[in-house]
């Protein structure tokens, strides 16, 4: 499910667990420069996005995030972590040119990024869902377009 990320940031590794209120993840702009956003929201944080850290494609795709703005956005991380069977934490690291595709909410001044997950066989969690990986190359060479295609994704 990816409860936790690690990046690189000015030259040093950075472990971040959605448990963590202070939670931020690295999402890549349109002019290549990275902004930290806050991933998700939690219980007693305002606003109206919905709770958690994660957004189901399916639920994308339906409309359920459409009063929150949603935009699809690149999240970029060397590896994310989710617990296995035996709430062990297990590391998967991503390629070079591998992205983690997420969900920009806005709700007033408020933006939160959700990872954006989808069933996955290798999925050691419970809810059986993974993290929508992409590689870089095929989101930038097919430009940009919606959450609803399956191999691309947009730029913020």
């Amino acid at each position: 499910m990816c409860g936790g990320a690690e990046f690189v940031q000015n030259s040093e590794r950075y472990r971040v667990f959605f448990p963590n209120p202070k939670a931020r993840l690295p999402v890549l702009q349109k002019d290549g420069s990275i902004v930290m956003v806050p991933w998700g929201r939690r219980e007693n944080q305002p606003g109206n996005t919905p709770q958690g850290g994660w957004a189901r494609l399916e639920s994308i795709q339906r409309g359920a995030w459409q009063q929150f703005n949603p935009k699809p956005v690149k999240i970029v991380v060397t590896s994310f972590m989710e617990k296995d069977e035996a709430e062990q934490s297990r590391w998967f690291p991503l390629e070079s040119h591998e992205i983690i595709q997420g969900l920009l909410a806005t709700d007033g001044s408020f933006q939160r990024v959700y990872v954006v997950t989808e069933p996955h066989p290798q999925s050691t969690h419970d809810s059986g869902r993974w993290p929508r990986v992409i590689s870089l190359e095929t989101a930038v060479d097919k430009g940009e377009s919606t959450l609803d295609e399956p191999e691309q994704t947009s730029l913020i």
